[in-house]
């Protein structure tokens, strides 16, 4: 399917239009896609207008990433595509034994916290495609935190849900709660201290977060407070450019991060859905709900089980994705009795992705996370530093490949996506929000790339969720006939408002033969900007 065959009609309720431009930016907050945009305009390309639209976000929404959280990014350079692992690993003192006893680990506190990757993914990305002075991709982010800015609704009822729980973390409450409270929207929020950190990083290169004054004052806090994250752990923090995972689908071709990222499940589910002839059916039907569903619970449910990092993982990508082993998994939903009755739950996580591209067909897919929230709650005194709390990810079954160990990377919810069409980029995209990510990017893929919906279109549209004890979420904007013949397939359906948070958002860019489409997701405070 080329882009301009797409129907460009939205048949869904949206606050939003499509963007069209040469250069464009989107992501979930639009003072980070000026950023982006801010960089064009100086003469950077789309990898410029990322990284300064991530070092943003880390400002404007820290409700959902910061300057210490993990990173993923893929980058067409305008010929191939390219992938950036920015995971950290566990401080090397970890071992099980030190969380015996627990049921389940640690979502908050020291025993979350695992190596920052964000930084190295933005020195990394400015090194190998870069056009401008890393110091200038700065300015904006340093801007807003030194002069404040306007907190936006969305935002702001997310820093207010999460305030009571880091309540207890004193660095926390001094940087992030002004007067004691979570700043409300229409509201300033600035923070000197990310500016003058952000300032450091940016005139270090990155040097001092890893080796220099900042990774000092991280390891003495950790010293100080009970962590075991120290000085060698920082340092000998590096990134892994890595070859994407990919399954094609007709004429486009879904590609992933391999893991220790949980994206190869999208492609999984993508595999099952070969020969189901799902592309023929309206996607708002019970029928092709029911197999999208079962696809991508058989596939989420494989890649929990075995995906971890890398060199702990007793399948590798090739077996994952080979002939044999989708069969297997083709079995299983021919052979289909129904989602389990199990009670346990998953919540999802918090998340920013973005995605830029410019002019001369750069395209960027890049994602950012603390995973909940403000992360572990851990906040560096004097930085604005917030570590995230990617070691929750972790198993505590010593069977399981992604057991939790010392300099291990942790299975990693993020997993930004893009799709080429017969060796051309034809999308860069991203659904945030933990296991709801590669559950997005197959809905997502099939609106688009199967059944012609426009990006904004595929954005507004209804999502499902299905979770691991096997419960599926509709999100309202689904016909009666779709809810009712799922339940009348034995499924355990609840309907959930639109916009509920478990559904994530989404940003979208399409590829055009003179530039772009691009489509922001209403569910957040989000904005797609062009040039």
């Amino acid at each position: 399917m080329k882009s301009h065959t797409l129907d460009w009609e939205n048949p869904y309720p949206s606050s939003r239009t499509a963007m069209f431009g040469a250069n464009a930016v989107a992501t979930s907050q639009p003072l980070a896609a000026q950023a982006g945009i801010r960089m064009l305009l100086r003469g950077g390309n789309a990898v410029d207008a990322a990284i300064a639209t991530a070092i943003a976000l880390t400002v404007v929404e820290p409700t959902m990433n910061g300057i210490g959280s993990d990173s993923f990014a893929l980058v067409w350079d305008g010929k191939q595509l390219h992938a950036l692992n920015a995971s950290g690993r566990s401080p090397q003192a970890w071992t099980s034994g030190l969380f015996c006893g627990l049921s389940e680990m640690p979502s908050t506190g020291w025993g979350s916290v695992t190596v920052p990757g964000a930084v190295s993914s933005w020195v990394a990305l400015s090194r190998t495609f870069g056009v401008l002075p890393f110091a200038e991709l700065f300015l904006p982010a340093v801007e807003y935190a030194r002069e404040g800015f306007i907190v936006a609704p969305y935002i702001a009822r997310n820093w207010a849900r999460a305030s009571g729980k880091y309540c207890s973390f004193d660095s926390f409450v001094d940087t992030f709660l002004p007067g004691g409270r979570a700043p409300a929207a229409g509201e300033v929020f600035r923070s000197v201290q990310q500016a003058e950190t952000l300032t450091d990083i940016a005139e270090s290169f990155g040097e001092s977060f890893y080796r220099g004054r900042l990774a000092r004052l991280i390891a003495e806090h950790a010293r100080t407070t009970g962590g075991l994250l120290n000085e060698d752990d920082l340092a000998s923090h590096f990134v892994d450019w890595v070859d994407p995972v990919r399954v094609t689908f007709g004429e486009h071709t879904l590609h992933e991060i391999p893991p220790n990222s949980q994206g190869i499940a999208a492609l999984l589910a993508l595999a099952l859905l070969q020969d189901s002839g799902v592309a023929a059916m309206n996607p708002d039907t019970a029928e092709s709900l029911d197999l999208q569903l079962r696809a991508m619970y058989i596939a989420h449910s494989d890649v929990r089980a075995r995906v971890a990092d890398p060199n702990h993982m007793q399948d590798d990508v090739d077996s994952l994705l080979s002939i044999e082993h989708v069969e297997m998994l083709c079995r299983r939903m021919r052979e289909w009795d129904g989602l389990p009755t199990s009670d346990s739950a998953q919540s999802g996580g918090d998340t920013v992705y973005l995605t830029a591209a410019d002019a001369s067909g750069m395209m960027v897919s890049f994602i950012q996370s603390n995973y909940f929230d403000f992360g572990s709650g851990i906040v560096i005194p004097g930085t604005g530093i917030s570590l995230q709390s990617r070691g929750a990810c972790f198993s505590l079954d010593p069977r399981h490949p992604n057991v939790v160990a010392g300099g291990k990377r942790s299975f990693h919810t993020l997993a930004p996506a893009f799709v080429t069409s017969r060796g051309r980029a034809f999308m860069s995209f991203g659904v945030m929000g933990g296991p709801m990510q590669p559950q997005g990017h197959l809905q997502a893929f099939l609106r688009v790339c199967a059944h012609g919906q426009n990006p904004q279109a595929a954005c507004d549209a209804p999502r499902w969720y299905v979770s691991p004890s096997g419960e599926v979420l509709l999100e309202r904007g689904f016909p009666p006939t779709a809810v009712d013949g799922l339940r009348q397939r034995g499924y355990r359906v609840q309907e959930a408002d639109y916009g509920d948070p478990v559904f994530g958002g989404g940003q979208f860019l399409v590829s055009l033969p003179g530039g772009y489409c691009a489509a922001s997701d209403s569910r957040r405070d989000g904005q797609a900007a062009v040039l």
